[in-house]
């Protein structure tokens, strides 16, 4: 494996990203972290919580704050904290090896990739960078679901939204419409009492005309 500095107080983003993938390859390859991703349902797991505490370790070392870590790494703040303050298996064993690093073992965890893989033991970078390309693909399944979500939930508000309008309408409707009713009502009842004197007035005009007919008799 060739060997390359390690900037252990990086200054700029190359600098970060360098001692980022020496933290995560040298950890990655130490015997007791091949024992616990032998187990490829845990591999993935295992694999993404190391990467996020030697990305934070990296920035922390390059004196980036833990929101900004966070921000950077799309991390809660919480996560990045547990990590840096080693309250996490994978931060611990990162910061055991950004130790190991620091006092210039970096050849002897070097040294334990090559027995490793020459055993045959070794979990390829080309396996890990699978394993990282599935994660990134289902994270963004993950976002295409949440917006997709969202947009059904928006629809729904939306479409309730319209119910109400409706319903608003309907009472309106309902209201003109027993508004209406009681006008028709009202007319009817007038329609009677005026069918009701134009009976009385029929009554009176026959009467005239009788009394008429009896006048014209005697003359």
């Amino acid at each position: 494996m060739e060997m390359v500095e390690v900037p252990l107080n990086p200054i700029g983003r190359e600098e970060i990203h360098r001692l980022e993938s020496v933290l995560l390859f040298a950890t990655l390859f130490r015997p007791e972290v091949i024992e616990l991703i032998k187990d490829p349902a845990e591999r993935l797991t295992w694999v993404d919580s190391l990467a996020v505490a030697a990305g934070a370790i990296a920035r922390e070392k390059a004196g980036m704050t833990v929101t900004e870590i966070a921000e950077e790494l799309g991390r809660t703040e919480q996560t990045i904290r547990k990590h840096l303050k080693g309250e996490t298996k994978a931060g611990q064993l990162v910061r055991e090896t950004y130790e190991l690093i620091k006092q210039g073992k970096l050849d002897e965890l070097v040294k334990n990739v090559e027995v490793l893989a020459k055993g045959g033991q070794l979990v390829a970078m080309e396996e890990y960078e699978k394993l990282k390309k599935e994660k990134e693909e289902l994270e963004a399944r993950v976002r295409e679901l949440e917006k997709a979500l969202k947009d059904a939930i928006t629809e729904k508000e939306e479409l309730e939204k319209k119910v109400e309008e409706l319903e608003g309408l309907a009472e309106e409707l309902r209201k003109e419409k027993e508004e209406l009713e009681g006008k028709i009502r009202a007319l009817e009842e007038e329609n009677h009492g005026l069918k009701a004197k134009l009976e009385n007035i029929k009554e009176v005009l026959n009467d005239a005309l009788e009394r008429v007919k009896e006048i014209e008799k005697l003359l």
